[in-house]
C-alpha cells in the first residue's frame, strides 16, 4: 500500500497527468517541432522541398552579428526594465499597504497601464514621442529641458530607452500588485516587537519585510523576466525592425516571416528558448528560489 506520503504523491501525479498531457500538446509539440525546423533548410515558399542539414543554421547564427545585437538588446532591456519596475513596484507597494484614505481608489487606478493591451499602449506611446505633434517633446520644449523635438523611437541612441521607458510605465502596476499581496500576509505583530526594540523604519524593511517577501518577490521577478525576455509587440509597434531595439523575437519573426527563412528562424527561436531557461535556471539557482519544496525544510 506505501505509506500515507507515497500515496498522496501517487494521487498529485494522478491529478497533473491531464495538465501534463495538455502541456505536452499545447507547448512541447511545437517546441519539438521547431527544434525539427532549425536543423533543416526549410523555406516559407517552399515547405515541401526540405531536406535535413545538421546544425549548420546554429553554426550560421553563432557568427551571425546581428542576433548578437538582438542577443544584447533583448537583455539590456530585460534587465534595466525589470530591475526598475522591481524597485519601483516596491515602493508603489509600500505606500498602498500603508493605511490612507482613497488607498482602493489609488490601488484600481494602478492597474490601469497594466490592464491596456501592450499593442495599445505601444501605439499610444509612439504618438506621444512622436517629433513632431507627440506630447512629450511639447512638455519637454515648454520647461526648456530640449532645445528642439526628437525623434525617440527613431534616433539609434535613445530608441532602447523609450522602450524600456514605456515598458516600465505598463509593468510597474503588475510587480507593484505581486510585491502588495505579499506584504498584507505580514503579521504586524512582528512590526510591534520591532518598533519596541527600537528598530526604525528602514532596518523594519531591510531585517524583516524583505526577507519574508523575497521568496514571493522573486517568483515576481522571474515570471517578469520570461516576459520581459520574449518581449516582441512593444519593440516592433513602437520600432518595427530597427536594429536598435531589435529584440530575438523580433529577429526570429523576421527570418521567418520576411526572409521565409523557416530553417534558420527556427534556430533563432531555438535559441531564444534556451537564453530563456539558462536565465530562469540562473535566477532559481541564485535567488534561492526552492521549487516543490515542502513546508518546514
Amino acid at each position: 500500500m506505501g505509506t500515507i506520503a507515497q500515496q498522496r504523491r501517487r494521487s498529485a501525479w494522478l491529478f497533473l497527468l491531464p495538465v501534463l498531457l495538455t502541456i505536452a500538446a499545447v507547448a512541447g509539440w511545437p517546441l519539438a517541432r521547431t527544434i525539427w525546423f532549425s536543423l533543416t533548410d526549410a523555406r516559407l515558399d517552399d515547405m515541401a522541398a526540405t531536406s535535413f542539414i545538421g546544425l549548420e543554421n546554429y553554426l550560421f547564427l553563432a557568427r551571425d552579428p546581428e542576433w548578437w545585437v538582438a542577443v544584447r538588446n533583448t537583455l539590456v532591456f530585460a534587465g534595466v526594465s525589470v530591475t526598475l519596475e522591481t524597485l519601483l513596484g516596491i515602493i508603489i507597494a509600500l505606500v498602498l499597504n500603508a493605511r490612507m484614505r482613497g488607498r482602493g481608489v489609488l490601488r484600481a487606478a494602478m492597474l490601469i497601464p497594466w490592464a491596456i493591451p501592450t499593442v495599445v499602449s505601444a501605439q499610444m506611446w509612439g504618438w506621444m514621442l512622436h517629433d513632431q505633434y507627440g506630447v512629450i517633446n511639447e512638455m519637454l520644449l515648454s520647461i526648456g529641458l530640449i532645445a528642439e523635438p526628437r525623434a525617440w523611437t527613431a534616433n539609434y541612441s535613445t530608441a532602447l530607452a523609450a522602450v524600456i521607458a514605456v515598458d516600465v510605465w505598463k509593468t510597474t502596476p503588475f510587480m507593484a500588485l505581486l510585491t502588495l499581496a505579499a506584504l498584507q500576509l505580514l503579521p504586524n505583530e512582528l512590526y510591534e516587537a520591532a518598533e519596541i526594540d527600537g528598530l526604525g523604519p528602514v532596518g523594519q524593511f531591510f531585517r524583516i519585510t524583505l526577507p519574508l517577501i523575497w521568496p514571493a518577490l522573486m517568483v515576481a521577478i522571474i515570471f517578469r523576466t520570461l516576459d520581459a525576455l520574449r518581449v516582441f509587440d512593444l519593440m516592433y509597434v513602437l520600432t518595427g525592425n530597427s536594429r536598435a531595439t531589435a529584440s530575438m523575437s523580433v529577429y526570429a519573426r523576421q527570418q521567418l516571416v520576411d526572409f521565409q527563412d523557416v530553417g534558420y528562424g527556427s534556430a533563432a527561436a531555438t535559441g531564444l528558448f534556451l537564453v530563456i531557461a539558462v536565465v530562469t535556471a540562473l535566477f532559481i539557482t541564485f535567488g534561492r528560489v526552492r521549487l516543490g519544496a515542502e513546508p518546514g525544510r
